[in-house]
């Protein structure tokens, strides 16, 4: 059920019922030659949307689409706030949404938003909101690479070029950060993709989808 379907009757009937604000948090940048600009903010408004399915008490707020993406910069069409605006953006986000709703949950899909999303998160919790955040990991390529490649083939396939899929960086992701944090992802691999995408399936994108939901839903439920 999303939030901005509803009317504010329709809203407030469902916040006193004791309903859930789930916001997608995402990103607007380069995830290789092969996955659209908004392959974090899929991922992160496709796992709001299940939690939803599964939990009737849960709403999903419009997906923040922009966020902390500076080690992109360099790549067209990455577009990024950067730490300090996404962590007072959800700050005030989360005061705004207090108002309404006594629970909050943030699903942050992209990495470079985890240390401003926690902040925010803290600052909520300290103003005694409610608040939970679920930040969706894998084992395996750290980005544009074989697991992103599955999932949004499993999302949003005519969105993929698998026919521009190409190996990027493959070397653990401890061993190029310190060149990341450098030089961004630029420094270590010209196409933007860490890992190689080129096997990636709609089947293991499927999967990957229910084992995310299912830690996602597992969390909420136990949420007290």
């Amino acid at each position: 059920m999303r939030l901005a379907d509803l009317s504010w009757p329709d809203v407030a009937e469902r916040a006193a019922a004791g309903a859930i604000l789930a916001v997608p948090v995402g990103a607007t940048e380069q995830h290789g030659p092969h996955l659209p600009l908004s392959t974090d903010t899929d991922i992160a408004l496709a796992l709001c949307d299940r939690l939803s399915d599964q939990r009737p008490d849960v709403l999903v707020a419009p997906a923040v689409a922009f966020g902390s993406s500076g080690e992109h910069a360099g790549f067209a069409g990455t577009l990024s706030i950067g730490q300090a605006a996404t962590e007072l953006l959800l700050l005030e986000l989360g005061r705004s949404a207090a108002e309404t709703f006594t629970r909050l949950l943030f699903v942050s899909a992209h990495g470079g938003n985890a240390a401003p999303v926690a902040r925010a998160v803290a600052r909520l919790r300290a103003e005694s909101r409610d608040v939970s955040v679920f930040q969706p990991r894998w084992d395996g390529d750290p980005h544009a690479g074989r697991p992103e490649t599955a999932l949004q083939l499993a999302l949003r396939p005519a969105g993929v070029r698998m026919d521009r899929a190409v190996a990027g960086d493959r070397r653990p992701l401890g061993e190029v950060f310190p060149l990341l944090r450098e030089g961004g992802v630029r420094a270590v691999s010209r196409t933007g993709v860490l890992g190689d995408p080129t096997a990636a399936t709609s089947t293991e994108g499927r999967a990957l989808l229910d084992e995310l939901t299912a830690q996602l839903v597992s969390q909420v439920d136990g949420w007290r």
